[in-house]
């Protein structure tokens, strides 16, 4: 074996050793194994680095729960259809199932190099006619319990990928796969009714104890869960405008109302009137300032005074928030008092603060004023009171979350399986008859599934007359949003996946993947299972038990991707580099910057780590234990116990640290003592196998030469043999021993001595001045009753009477007790380390 890098040969060896003892397979009898999937792949391009972070994190826990002798879960499949993939077979001008398995079987291959340890037989993919068979059978289940429909409506629309988009993919008003500004469309689409699980959604966050509280925050904000009133104000143009407020006690200061863009009224008013039309389409562009509008002639009523109020397009007001309109009271809110004073709209005071303030607009409560029959009573009471005596005005639940716009106007997807027929309206298509295939890809026909006129021409399935297919296709949400069930029976032909074993296989034990899916693949996953669940397919509502989210991966500070240039090969720098710099360099939350020095320091451990493994037991003794090999002994049961812990919280970051403290303890020990046979070949078999779980190809071939069977084979993590308190104390006083050397080191500058002798208490004495401290009475007495029956009972009278006679000089905290009378240390080993001298 090579000294400085696990070899190709290596890998290749272990991986058939490995694969032919089917270590990594999980029978389907197995009782409730430990499931812990990573997210899996869009088949877009090779793996790049924020893939082998997310999966390293993945495996290295698997790897770590086998070693605890537990039978785990781990597989792995490919999330092949939708934009990503039909976007880069496009730009590659290659079919895109070519393009598909082209991916997968390099993506494979670089897994397979990288040592992650899947249950290759569950592998899947989401374009497999056998997988989207069963994505369309969901589908139907869905929308025969009243989950799925096809209506017009407004929905975000990205131009340069010509597809509508859900809410949830859009960022910042651009599309969430090409950054392209969106626009807004009423169109006919396909969605499934995810408001009817959002009060649920929302409060089963509260029960996801194991969940990071910002990806609960940000799914909070997304549902955007608000209680208020709906008021109906009628128009001089004979219809009415929605306004969702949570303040109706500033009714009486409304001055105007404001529309959205995007809302239906701005959109009809805009097909007549060409200022506004162009207001709406510079809008749609982004330009011009927040507080821009335009009055658009229609004048509503106030339901409380008939005043009469100018309607406005104001581009501060948000379509997917609320009605998409809002009562503008500028006295009392900082976004209409904006829009107003812009606008020379009039600013109407309706609340006296309940103390004096200079705040303008004033936004707090108070006591109503110049509110008609209202006046004098307090904000909240008024609220009250207008809910009550105003019929105009309905108590309402409002969410920021929409229905989840599912249909794609892209042909590579899972076909919708609905038949259109002029007679018999939407029909679905029959069980039997899934599942409905994609037709053969040809460049003439383009993306675009509508253009395969041998597709679409059907016959429906109720009447047998002539009719069309739907064709638009899901959104790769949906192929995503279930997976994880087909993954514990992928072969099962008569059912999605076998619902028995669902029951106890679920839920997810660990699940791993980018702070990116909070509130699309997240979101999703929870409310498919919740939908399930209700048409009786599986009983647990929350899929997941516990996630970790980890940060990006960057090059000097940019991400890393291949726009940017900056992309770096997972193999390049070594499997077992690679693995233990992105676990050891930061903690799994954080983004991770890859860096040449850090990534050395990984290097060098290894090396250096197979140099202890291979030659430190050449010189060797055995026979009686020293104390140096004692405090060893209690350092290898220290590492033990942190990295356990460590290991159990998934903080690789601190593993990493604790394993490479071990390291320096069991190099120092080899380096300035001739270490005991059984502590140190225990001490690195311990460091070889908690290794195991990151760097499995290295730890497997030095643990082929420490101790007997395969690492992954499981069951075979390191014991403590014996209790922490004393190991922890032991560790104190050598550090504290350690840091007196180098004060008397320092004080007597300019002499350099080879060796220090030092001259330690005996640890009776550490308990009899505890005792002292503690006393309440005489401490001469005191301390001879708890040590008075020592056999020098005179050193010990005359230690307790030197104790009483300097009871005001001693400290309120004790040093830890020595072990021994004295040690000799060699003087150039003054340097911070872990070892005793």
């Amino acid at each position: 074996m090579s000294k400085t890098h696990i070899s190709a040969n290596t890998r290749a060896y272990w991986q058939q050793i490995w694969e032919t003892n089917n270590l990594f397979t999980v029978d389907d009898d197995a009782a409730d194994p430990t499931y812990i999937l990573g997210m899996f792949p869009f088949t877009s391009g090779d793996l790049h680095m924020g893939h082998v972070r997310n999966y390293t994190i993945a495996d290295a826990y698997a790897r770590y729960r086998r070693l605890q002798g537990e039978e785990v879960l781990q597989p792995m499949g490919w999330d092949a259809f939708g934009l990503p993939t039909e976007n880069e077979s496009v730009a590659n001008d290659v079919d895109p199932e070519f393009w598909t398995e082209q991916c997968i079987d390099q993506m494979r291959d670089s897994m397979e190099k990288l040592g992650f340890s899947y249950d290759w037989d569950r592998e899947l993919r989401t374009s497999d006619p056998e997988y989207y068979r069963w994505t369309q059978w969901l589908f139907k289940r869905l929308y025969e319990y009243g989950l799925a429909e096809r209506a017009q409506r407004r929905v975000k629309w990205c131009p340069e990928d010509e597809t509508a988009l859900a809410d949830e993919q859009v960022d910042d008003g651009a599309c969430w796969r090409c950054g392209t500004e969106v626009e807004t469309r009423e169109l006919d689409q396909w969605f499934f009714e995810l408001t009817a699980y959002a009060d649920e959604l929302l409060d089963g966050l509260d029960d996801l104890q194991q969940w990071p509280e910002s990806v609960k925050q940000r799914q909070r904000n997304w549902i955007g869960r608000r209680e208020g009133v709906t008021v109906t104000f009628e128009t001089d143009a004979g219809n009415e405008i929605d306004v969702f407020t949570k303040r109706l006690d500033r009714l009486y200061g409304t001055t105007y109302l404001a529309l959205a863009p995007d809302h239906p009224m701005s959109r009809r008013l805009a097909e007549s009137d060409p200022d506004i039309a162009e207001f709406v389409s510079t809008v749609d562009r982004t330009e011009g300032d927040e507080f821009d509008g335009i009055r658009t002639g229609v004048t509503a009523i106030h339901p409380a005074t008939g005043a009469e109020l100018p309607v406005y397009i104001g581009a501060y007001v948000v379509d997917d928030l609320g009605t998409g309109a809002v009562m503008g009271t500028p006295a009392h809110d900082e976004k209409d008092h904006a829009f107003a004073t812009a606008h020379d709209i009039e600013h109407r005071v309706v609340i006296e603060p309940e103390e004096d303030s200079t705040e303008i607009p004033y936004t707090g409560e108070g006591e109503l004023i110049e509110s008609g029959e209202y006046t004098g009573v307090a904000t909240a009471e008024a609220g009250e009171q207008l809910l009550a005596d105003l019929d105009a005005a309905t108590q309402h639940t409002d969410y920021r979350v929409r229905d989840w716009c599912i249909s794609r106007q892209r042909y590579w997807g899972t076909p919708i399986p609905v038949v259109h027929c002029e007679d018999c309206g939407e029909v679905l298509v029959p069980d039997e008859e899934l599942p409905v295939e994609l037709p053969e890809f040809t460049p003439e026909t383009g993306t675009s599934l509508a253009a395969h006129d041998e597709f679409v021409e059907t016959t429906c399935p109720e009447c047998d007359r002539d009719a069309r297919r739907e064709t638009d296709t899901l959104d790769t949400f949906v192929d995503s949003a279930w997976y994880y069930l087909r993954f514990i029976s992928p072969d099962e032909g008569d059912q999605p996946f076998d619902t028995e074993r669902a029951s106890e296989w679920l839920p997810i034990d660990q699940y791993v993947g980018g702070d990116e899916n909070a509130v699309m693949h997240l979101l999703y996953l929870r409310f498919f299972a919740r939908a399930l669940a209700d048409i009786g397919l599986i009983d647990t509502r929350e899929p997941v038990r516990e996630l970790l989210t980890h940060g990006m991966v960057l090059n000097d500070g940019t991400k890393m991707s291949k726009s940017e240039g900056n992309v770096i090969s997972p193999t390049e720098y070594g499997v077992a580099t690679t693995r233990l710099f992105i676990l050891g360099a930061v903690t799994p939350e954080s983004d991770f910057d890859w860096s040449n020095h850090r990534r050395t320091a990984s290097y060098t451990l290894q090396k250096e780590l197979q140099r202890l493994a291979t030659e430190g037991l050449d010189d060797v003794q055995s026979g009686e234990r020293r104390q140096v090999d004692e405090y060893v002994a209690e350092r290898i049961d220290s590492a033990i116990r942190t990295t356990t812990d460590h290991y159990e919280s998934l903080d690789f970051y601190d593993v990493v640290r604790e394993l490479r403290s071990l390291y320096s303890t069991l190099s120092e020990y080899e380096e300035y003592t001739t270490p005991h046979e059984n502590v140190f070949r225990r001490g690195i078999g311990a460091l070889v196998r908690m290794l195991a779980p990151i760097t499995p190809y290295l730890s497997e071939e030095l643990w082929s030469r420490l101790g007997d069977g395969l690492l992954a084979e499981g069951d075979r993590w390191p014991e403590p043999r014996r209790e922490g308190e004393t190991d922890e104390r032991g560790q104190r006083l050598v550090e504290s021993t350690r840091e007196d050397i180098r004060d008397i080191h320092d004080s007597v500058g300019g002499i350099d001595p080879d060796r220090i002798r030092i001259v330690v208490a005996p640890a009776w004495k550490y308990t009899a001045l505890e005792t002292a401290l503690d006393a309440e009475r005489n401490i001469y007495d005191t301390v001879m009753d708890e040590h008075g029956d020592r056999q020098d009972d005179g050193e010990v009278a005359d230690y307790a009477r030197h104790l009483a006679e300097n009871r005001y000089d001693l400290g309120e905290e004790l040093p830890q007790p020595a072990k021994r009378r004295c040690w000799s240390v060699p003087a150039g080993s003054l340097r911070r380390s872990s070892m005793p001298r």
